[in-house]
């Protein structure tokens, strides 16, 4: 486990994606908020006076999906939840790793702890201790349709709580039973309800595209740059980058791409070496970087705020409200809010990888760059950034497949019960996939870019920029001749997908819904 650096407090409702953030990243313990602890004791008491008074209630003492008509009697209601989790622990493929596991254990707790689930503090005290002393649930990655909820996954983390299973600290699996030890804890028989609050709810996916979200917000800041670096090495126009253009239109994601463009290349000695070279018109992937990514950047922006809701939302069934005393069924687990925000950031991505594997061709064409056929010298003894062009139109290629919605797709479950899911959990995995794509795609852009700046020297960009080819350089040195290029190309990678980039993607976001 990763030294606590911070505490981070979940007020329900008003937790921000800088804390979200923060806690995907790791090194974080939680805490959850005083006001919250009275609501889900509230509820937890609603329930518990259905349950004296026999008053049948889905969810509470009947069945489940299809079998919602069944009346199970009170002395077997333990044995309905226990079950309930066991037989929806149905899971496949690899385990989610940690980082998003962080996420879905404090998405569900404060989903839990908006106080419309019925459960006992002391189940909501438990997830905060498995998370705050590193315990985190083997969760399969494949088996959920994002309606009833993330069902499978959501059942996996809940058999940690049973003392079923195992658990995984610090990259070690061990029983659950040793976990919940190390945490304080024994295994824990499920009261009424309690078992389906945790079974239900939008986390996972949720989770899975808010990893989306903050990986492809970092490779959308290492595009821009990327881009800015291109533009240096053919000499191209800055122009098209006038905030009276982007103004006259009034797309704000495509007026702030603009102005951070134009504020990385502030000071260049590049742009002022060719001030009246004449040059009007650059290809589409240099000219449209605002149009294009800025829209990127719009769609970035509407996803997160439609995530950050939802990380705050009840979202299991049925929800209790203690003001009238009502258990009432609904379907907030259907996650399609999630679904539609994983797609449009799956859009952004592969529109990023795409635009920045043609400004990559761009540069290897000597008729359009006015560089070395594909930036070497000694060309046909040496093939330079031809095949590294191919890598990247592979991946850009790819992403054009895994960028096809997940929202559209829809197969009845529960006997035509559950006749229309979202595929969300499917639609914010993918983007996983998709981020590793773009962020190769961007850093050999990057690394071509600086290459080609190399050739124009001595000729300097601006100061912002000569500090980012300083850290390119640092990880790989100018292509000489031919030469291994794979661990070139992961040093890239790793340097567009790095979380270097907070103070551009700050700038770059207005301000988001709490």
């Amino acid at each position: 486990m990763s030294l606590t650096t911070h505490h981070c407090l979940l007020t329900p409702g008003k937790v921000d994606l800088a804390t979200l953030k923060r806690i995907y990243r790791g090194g974080v313990t939680l805490a959850l908020d005083e006001t919250s602890r009275g609501r889900i004791q509230q509820a937890s008491a609603t329930v518990a006076a259905i349950v004296k008074e026999g008053k049948v209630t889905y969810g509470i003492n009947t069945g489940f999906g299809k079998l919602a008509q069944t009346t199970i009697p009170t002395e077997r209601l333990a044995e309905l939840q226990r079950n309930l989790v066991l037989s929806h622990s149905v899971g496949l493929g690899d385990l989610l790793p940690d980082d998003v596991v962080r996420v879905i254990m404090a998405t569900k707790v404060i989903s839990l702890a908006r106080g419309h689930s019925g459960i006992r503090i002391e189940l909501v005290d438990a997830l905060l201790a498995l998370f705050n002393a590193g315990i985190m649930p083997c969760i399969p990655e494949k088996g959920s349709v994002g309606a009833s909820g993330d069902l499978a996954p959501l059942a996996h983390l809940s058999l940690m709580l049973l003392g079923e299973g195992d658990v995984r600290v610090q990259g070690k699996l061990i029983p659950a039973t040793e976990g919940l030890a190390i945490a304080g804890l024994k295994p824990f028989v499920l009261g009424p309800k309690e078992g389906l609050a945790l079974l239900n709810g939008t986390q996972v996916s949720t989770a899975l595209a808010l990893r989306g979200l903050f990986e492809g917000e970092n490779i959308f800041a290492a595009g821009l740059v990327a881009g800015a670096l291109s533009l240096e090495a053919i000499k191209g126009s800055i122009k098209p980058f006038d905030h009276r253009i982007h103004e006259a239109r009034g797309q704000q994601g495509q007026i702030d791409v603009a102005a951070a463009v134009s504020a990385l290349l502030e000071g260049s000695g590049i742009l002022t070496s060719h001030t009246n070279c004449g040059r009007v018109q650059d290809p589409y992937s240099i000219r449209c970087v605002p149009q294009v990514m800025g829209a990127c950047l719009d769609n970035l922006n509407h996803a997160a705020n439609v995530l950050q809701i939802e990380a705050n939302a009840a979202s299991d069934n049925p929800l209790v409200f203690t003001d009238t005393g009502e258990v009432i069924s609904g379907g907030n687990f259907h996650a399609e809010p999630v679904a539609f925000a994983a797609d449009i950031i799956a859009l952004a991505i592969a529109e990023i990888g795409a635009i920045s594997e043609r400004r990559l061709a761009l540069l290897l064409d000597t008729s359009l760059s006015g560089l070395p056929p594909f930036l070497v010298n000694d060309g046909g003894v040496n093939s330079g950034f031809m095949i590294a062009q191919v890598t990247a139109a592979a991946l850009a290629s790819e992403n054009k497949s895994l960028a096809h919605p997940g929202s559209v797709d829809s197969l009845p479950t529960s006997a035509n019960q559950e006749d229309h899911v979202s595929m969300a959990t499917y639609a914010a995995r993918r983007l996983g996939a998709m981020c590793f794509n773009t962020a190769a795609v961007v850093g050999i852009e990057a690394m071509a870019a600086a290459q080609g700046i190399d050739f124009i020297r001595p000729l300097r960009s601006s100061p912002q920029l000569e500090q980012v080819l300083a850290a390119i350089r640092e990880r790989v040195p100018y292509l000489e001749k031919d030469r291994l290029m794979a661990p070139d190309i992961e040093q890239m990678r790793l340097w567009a997908g790095a979380d270097r980039w907070p103070d551009m993607i700050a700038a770059l976001q207005p301000a988001r819904a709490r």
